[in-house]
């Protein structure tokens, strides 16, 4: 080596260390720590696509599927919106269905109940012209017919078609007839009228 001159030793260090230097940066470039495109670009024949920068703007053809992906994004809203405008509108005729219903089944317990008091009413008035109807049979007649004569005209005609009943039942004739004929003969006509109608 000693027929090296120092000026070719230097000259060979200077060449070793750009070497060294450029692998480093390449090294450095394929890493991500620097960019070496900035300063390469330069020495280039032609511009990079569009398509192909890095750090740029997009280009037209991201842009355009961009573009195309929102659409397809508003129009899934749009119809994600009509969907629920839709069960908001079926939830509402639900509930008033539900209303409905519940209102219904009120006025149909409004009616049990009404039908309830009707029965034990009628029931409780029908034990009380069975009672009547056995008084006024085991009466003296007169008294019978003074004592029915200030009743209503619905309550004569029941108690007589009760006593009707039980003289049917016991098997002998009803002396409801006689008692007609001991009202006073308007009180006993109306009755009678009375008695073919109701």
């Amino acid at each position: 080596m000693r027929g090296v001159s120092e000026r070719s030793k230097v000259l060979y260090l200077m060449l070793l260390i750009l070497f060294l230097s450029a692998i480093g940066f390449f090294w450095l470039d394929y890493i991500g720590l620097v960019d070496m495109s900035k300063y390469t670009r330069n020495f280039r024949g032609e511009p990079g696509l569009s398509a192909e920068a890095r750090y740029d703007e997009p280009s037209l053809i991201q842009r355009e599927e961009f573009r195309k992906e929102q659409e397809r994004l508003l129009e899934r809203i749009e119809e994600l919106d009509k969907r629920e405008a839709l069960l908001v509108e079926k939830e509402e005729e639900i509930i008033a269905e539900r209303n409905r219903v519940a209102e219904i089944q009120r006025g149909l317990e409004l009616e049990r109940r009404k039908l309830e008091e009707d029965k034990n009413r009628h029931s409780g008035y029908r034990k009380n012209v069975e009672v009547l109807a056995n008084k006024m049979a085991n009466m003296p007649p007169q008294e019978s017919v003074s004592i029915m004569e200030k009743w209503e005209d619905p309550l004569i005609i029941d108690v007589l078609r009760q006593m009707d009943e039980n003289s049917e039942l016991e098997g002998r004739a009803s002396i409801t007839p006689f008692l007609l004929t001991l009202f006073p003969k308007e009180k006993a006509s109306r009755i009678l009228y009375l008695m073919t109608q109701i």
